[in-house]
């Protein structure tokens, strides 16, 4: 019978759990009072977010129809199931980075095998509740990520931005590359910087006179009709689909799966990092609700998993995006629902005008974007913090820039541990100090060791190192009372240390040991190795008095010729 209540118990448990990540009608309590102003920022956003969709295929080598069907159908599914209700989801520059890689090894058509597969992954990582790891990336990992991200996009736009459509993958084979590209069409190469220059001085200065509407969506508009009507020889975007197909299943044959399970672990952890990050983001800016990193990682997964069912690309919360849905006065999911309409409504009603932009204005678009990417205040911060933080923050872009995003996040933490862990050691200190109240005779075969901080590997010898300059000394009192950090390992080294002063013949008093860390201690056996009972203390001058005890008690066995006594 009691095994059935336990089955029962840890059924009700489980759908408890899942039903806290699936949507309920409580996502919506607010929408009588805010629909016209979600209405009013999911628009915003859909006319933010075409321009970016299209660019953001373009630059990953999918395509601008793979970015814009990624905005739809991710972004509807995120805003959906995920745990925020003002995250927007879609193809982002991140994104990109790791995408474009994948394309140029195995080919565009393992991006949506790729795309199913990292879907799965990140849906798994909430079912297991593991939303809330984010924290544990340190803040100068972040900004140096964030940085590296805004350096390979800038960079990855240099070909686009002087007539060349082809995505090159090397950041060194861009840069040799450009006097080749120039030399074989230098009108186009001129047409094609000027598109990004102008486009990029639009952005920059139609905020401060029509700040409603996107510089961006101007800046497409102006150069699109400037080609159009001067017949210039800027590339097109090219044709794309009037209707959004029916979902189905890619297309298995002939590909190896075991190549791409590294790219999709890849492609999971960063979608599940910059989701989670972005709605963190995002939860800090209004009061928009609670925010679920579970729930929101099974919102991205099932994102991703609809994106490659329809065709498109990974997605993952974009927070540039979401940031302008907070400050439209987004409140509900449906500010994001709406984004993903309007842009479905490009879909089946302006693919026609669409496919006629340059994608040299696309490139424009993405530079003003890296360049408003680079978090210039937060690396100034971290830069003037302290030396470790600014290594951490260096390395990481560095690393991703050099080498891959990834692996440039796992470095900044392993490095960030190690630091950590470098500090914590300067912490532990150990001193020896002298003997409270007014000295008596035979203090000088007293030791008062005083351990702060943590207690580590290190301290035992620094305590043996102490004691051993000091041959007179039969009695050593250890004052744990400082100790702020104490493992396994630390308690499993003080009980040598007191084991190795009672085979010396020496006796080891312990005083003070924190509350916290009593449990540890008697499970590791350190009182066990004492003599007896009675050299536990919590008070040290309590101590000092049964040290002197056994100082007197040693004096006056050896007047009688007596070996020394063995007592507590």
């Amino acid at each position: 019978m009691q095994g059935i209540v336990t089955g029962r118990n840890s059924l009700g448990f489980m759908w408890a759990t899942l039903k806290s990540l699936l949507p309920s009608r409580a996502d919506y309590s607010a929408l009588p009072r805010t629909w016209k102003s979600d209405l009013l920022a999911g628009l915003t956003v859909g006319i933010v977010a075409l321009p970016l969709a299209l660019a953001f295929g373009v630059s990953s080598g999918v395509g601008a129809e793979a970015g814009l069907i990624t905005a739809v159908v991710a972004g509807f599914i995120a805003a959906v199931f995920g745990g925020s209700n003002v995250q927007v989801s879609g193809p982002t520059g991140a994104m990109v980075v790791v995408l474009a890689p994948i394309v140029a090894t195995h080919g565009v058509a393992s991006v949506v095998i790729v795309g199913l597969m990292a879907g799965v992954i990140v849906l798994l990582l909430g079912l297991f509740r593991l939303g809330r790891s984010v924290s544990f990336i340190p803040w100068p990992v972040i900004e140096g990520f964030t940085l590296g991200i805004a350096v390979i996009i800038f960079v990855q736009q240099i070909p686009a931005s002087v007539g060349s459509p082809e995505f090159v993958e090397s950041t060194n084979a861009v840069l040799s590359g450009i006097s080749a590209i120039v030399a074989a069409n230098v009108d186009l190469a001129l047409w094609s910087l000027g598109a990004v220059l102008i486009v990029a001085l639009i952005m920059v200065v139609t905020p401060k006179f029509i700040p409603v509407v996107p510089g961006s969506i101007i800046g497409i508009i102006v150069i699109t009709l400037v080609a159009e009507l001067t017949g210039s020889p800027l590339v097109r975007i090219g044709e794309l689909p009037s209707s959004l197909g029916l979902p189905s299943l890619p297309d298995f044959a002939g590909v190896n799966l075991g190549e791409l399970v590294v790219p999709a672990f890849a492609v999971a952890a960063l979608a599940a990092i910059e989701s989670l990050l972005s709605a963190r983001v995002a939860a800090s800016m209004a009061n928009t609700g609670v925010f679920n990193p579970d729930r929101e990682l099974l919102g991205q997964g099932l994102a991703s998993v609809g994106s490659a069912l329809f065709g498109g690309m990974p997605a993952t919360g974009a927070i540039a995006r979401t940031a302008v849905n907070v400050r439209s006065g987004g409140k509900t999911r449906v500010a994001s629902i709406v984004h993903a309409a309007v842009l479905l409504g490009v879909v089946y009603l302006a693919t026609g005008p669409v496919s006629r932009i340059p994608l040299a204005a696309l490139a424009g678009v993405l530079m003003v974007t890296a360049v408003r990417m680079v978090p210039s205040k937060a690396a100034w911060k971290i830069l003037r913090s302290t030396k470790h933080d600014a290594t951490i923050f260096i390395a990481t872009a560095v690393i991703t820039v050099a080498l891959d995003l990834i692996e440039a996040v796992v470095v900044g933490i392993v490095v960030t541990v190690l630091f950590s862990i470098r500090a914590l050691i300067m912490r532990g200190k150990v001193h020896q100090v002298e003997l409270p109240g007014p000295a008596a005779s035979g203090d000088e075969r007293i030791a008062l060791f005083r351990i702060e901080g943590a207690l580590y590997f290190g301290v035992a010898d620094k305590i043996h190192e102490e004691v051993t300059t000091h041959p007179d000394v039969t009695v050593v009192i250890i004052q744990l009372s400082g100790v702020q950090f104490l493992d396994a390992t630390g308690a499993q080294i003080l009980a040598e240390i007191v084991m190795q002063l009672e085979r010396d013949g020496k006796t080891a008093i312990i005083k003070g040991i924190p509350e916290q860390h009593r449990e540890l201690i008697t499970r590791a056996g350190v009182l066990g190795e004492l003599r007896h009972p009675n050299h536990l203390f919590d008070n040290l001058e309590l101590a000092v008095a049964h040290a002197r005890s056994h100082i007197t008690r040693e004096d006056a066995a050896t007047a009688e010729g007596l070996p020394r006594p063995f007592f507590s």
